[in-house]
């Protein structure tokens, strides 16, 4: 492993199974919420960039979508975002969350995750086993020295995501491997990904939140108009047009609700966290469209930015 004592900077992706922990860890490692987090698995659809900074050093975070089988084309554009993002990446942090059930986590995705993906990268990896606070100290020694010996990452520590237990053990250990010596980004940069990009990801985040069964799943969020305001004139708000998409006439009537009741609460939660993030009063509307079985057209995902 490199000896370096410097200013080191690069980029670290975050991999692993849908609902391992890697949007909750980007943002409790920005210590801001940046990447939308629900309790459903496969929430993170595109690359979400995060940059970390310390007096040490600079990271470049890029959170990534869950690897699964591949149902759709959506989900194989997904993990080609994800394969795209291992090659930018200068160290990688594979989250495998513990469990509690037959094993203290899951071998064969492990496994499979290291052979097809990780291998071929020929980067640095750093394993992380999240959500560790499940196990005692024993079972959590014991599935680092298995993780240690059967697939020999570079460094293998236990973490909690959710209460930052080991956050800084792992900041550590990924600066090593970071190649430069001067930051990319000034420190009051947390994504180089535009306000746009987050009050979708804000709406879309509602809608997992909101809605059971398939609805969440079958949603595309567009900013149809993102207009600025309060610079001209602080007394009034931006304006946001949104479409909601779906694949069936039967989801845009669940996602509107009786008398539109179901959509307004949407939208009241949403603004909420938009305004919260923007720092300023926003109007928001939003729209529900159909567009049939846009997960399975190439030229639909293209146009939605997958």
């Amino acid at each position: 492993m490199p000896n370096k004592t410097a200013f080191a900077c690069g980029y670290a992706a975050i991999v692993g199974p849908p609902n391992a922990g890697k949007s909750t860890l980007l943002n409790k490692l920005l210590n801001h919420k940046l990447s939308i987090v629900t309790p459903k698995p496969q929430t993170t659809r595109k690359k979400i960039t995060g940059i970390y900074h310390n007096d040490r050093c600079q990271i470049i975070f890029l959170d990534t979508p869950g690897i699964m089988d591949p149902i759709q084309k959506l989900h194989e554009s997904m993990l080609k975002t994800t394969r795209t993002t291992l090659n930018e990446a200068d160290v990688i942090i594979a989250l495998i969350p513990a469990s509690k059930r037959t094993e203290l986590f899951d071998r064969t995705f492990t496994n499979m995750l290291f052979e097809k993906w990780l291998d071929e990268t020929k980067k640095p990896v750093i394993m992380a086993l999240n959500k560790a606070d499940i196990l005692n100290e024993k079972e959590r020694k014991d599935a680092l020295r298995i993780i240690q010996d059967h697939w020999q990452p570079r460094k293998a520590l236990a973490v909690s995501a959710l209460h930052g237990t080991g956050i800084d053990a792992l900041v550590d250990s990924l600066q090593p491997f970071l190649p430069l010596d001067t930051p990319l980004y000034p420190d009051d940069i947390l994504s180089t990904a535009p306000e746009r990009f987050f009050v979708s990801e804000i709406i879309r985040e509602k809608v997992f939140l909101q809605y059971g069964q398939e609805i969440p799943y079958a949603t595309e969020v567009v900013i149809d108009e993102f207009k600025e305001q309060h610079e001209n004139n602080p007394s009034k708000k931006d304006v946001i047009r949104s479409s909601i998409i779906v694949e069936r006439d039967s989801q845009k009537h669940i996602l509107i609700g009786k008398k539109g009741a179901a959509l307004k609460k949407l939208g009241m939660a949403a603004r909420k966290d938009i305004e919260e993030l923007l720092g300023r009063p926003v109007f928001l509307e939003l729209f529900v469209k159909v567009r049939p079985d846009w997960r399975k057209k190439k030229s639909m995902l293209k146009s939605y930015g997958y």
